[in-house]
């Protein structure tokens, strides 16, 4: 979609959801306490670095003793946020500055961009998401090689059409919970086969 129409949406979406989003802060200030945000370094469009916002849903990791698993850091309460995705909330502002897009693959840590090699370079000619084909295609149910195909198939076949549809979609999930689409998995995997058999044919 264009610009002006992600900014109009985002920023609609901003002033609708305010009220979502001052509840949920309230649940991390009681349920977690502070700081209520979580910060984090991600790789966005083209390798440029950009700071990540979400709604803190975690239990700190604690300072001594072993580590803890994601599962043992969350709440009942913190764990409805993340699986209603209002712990995105603040990244609509990412939006509205033009560092995110409303739909596109995930924001990634930089070593995790820089293991997928070239793939990783192909994901980041567009500019992260909030939601994105993978995340409305299996998200947590997928594996992270089946989320990067679902992510390059989106890069080569992104449109204002499909951008809407993932956006209607990311509701449908957040209300009846995530599913694998297979039919989505085996278009990805054709397309990446076409690519490389034009690449190996060309050099």
């Amino acid at each position: 979609m264009s610009r002006k129409t992600e900014f109009a949406i985002a920023f609609i979406l901003s002033i609708i959801l305010l009220p979502l989003f001052l509840f949920a802060s309230a649940v991390v200030v009681i349920k977690l306490g502070s700081p209520v945000f979580f910060v984090q370094k991600r790789t966005g469009k083209s390798g440029r670095c950009l700071r990540v916002v979400k709604l803190r849903t975690m239990h700190k990791q604690p300072d001594d003793g072993p580590l803890l698993l994601d599962v043992e850091r969350v709440t009942p309460a913190t764990d409805l946020l993340r699986r209603l995705r209002l712990d995105e909330l603040p990244q609509l502002i990412a939006v509205l500055r033009g560092d995110l897009a409303l739909v596109g693959p995930r924001p990634l840590l930089r070593h995790t961009v820089e293991a997928f090699g070239v793939k990783g370079e192909q994901r980041c000619k567009v500019r992260p998401g909030i939601t994105g084909w993978s995340q409305v295609s299996g998200n947590t149910r997928l594996s992270n090689d089946e989320k990067l195909q679902l992510d390059l198939w989106y890069v080569a076949n992104r449109s204002a059409a499909l951008d809407f549809r993932i956006l209607a979609e990311t509701v449908s999930v957040a209300l009846l919970g995530e599913r694998r689409r297979p039919e989505r998995l085996v278009a990805a995997k054709y397309i990446i086969l076409v690519e490389q058999t034009s690449g190996s044919q060309t050099s």
